[in-house]
């Protein structure tokens, strides 16, 4: 091959003299005008068979490898939304949750208050009660101890004065009398 394209070479280099051509560039030569386009199609079929595959398949290559990265960076991105939109439903079902339990927890709170303060109200009621049903208890206590006293101090003053007078059978019937005269209920009054 490199055979053929220095003997092409060789015969383009005639001198013009001796073609009996002028050496002027922009006159047309025939001669080699066949030989450029000789050269020009061997060397289109040789970069066509070697060459041009080559850059064809690169190119290609190139072209895939690029759509493939696009492909991947729109399937990327369509992740990342739904990513996004999964972690933005959470935050939402996080927060409508927290403000669940943080409403629960109020209400629980006002439960609790609410039973605390029932709670001492009753406590107070019983007290209350307790303390009423102990100064009744005083209070019938001390009415019964009192007539118990004027009683005794009426006929320790009763005996002092008729002491003389009357002997022991005479006084019994008197405070048995007395006795029978009074009520049964006659102790609670007051």
């Amino acid at each position: 091959m490199q055979n053929l394209i220095f003997a092409l070479l060789q015969t383009a280099q005639v001198a013009p003299e001796e073609s009996g051509q002028s050496g002027d560039l922009l006159s047309p030569n025939g001669g080699l005008m066949f030989w450029t386009l000789v050269t020009f199609v061997i060397l289109l079929i040789i970069l066509g068979k070697l060459v041009f595959p080559k850059i064809t398949a690169a190119v290609e290559a190139r072209e895939k490898a690029l759509e493939e990265a696009i492909e991947g960076a729109k399937r990327d991105r369509e992740a990342a939304a739904q990513a996004l939109a999964e972690q933005q439903r959470q935050i939402e079902a996080a927060r409508n949750e927290a403000q669940k339990i943080i409403a629960e927890g109020r209400q629980v709170g006002e439960k609790v208050r609410a039973q605390m303060i029932d709670e001492t109200h009753s406590q107070q009621q019983q007290m209350l009660e307790r303390a009423r049903r102990e100064i009744e208890q005083e209070k019938v206590r001390a009415i019964a101890e009192m007539r118990r006293e004027a009683v005794e101090l009426a006929i320790a003053g009763a005996s002092k004065v008729i002491e003389k007078n009357l002997d022991d059978q005479a006084n019994r019937k008197i405070v048995e009398t007395f006795l029978s005269s009074i009520p049964a209920g006659g102790a609670n009054r007051g």
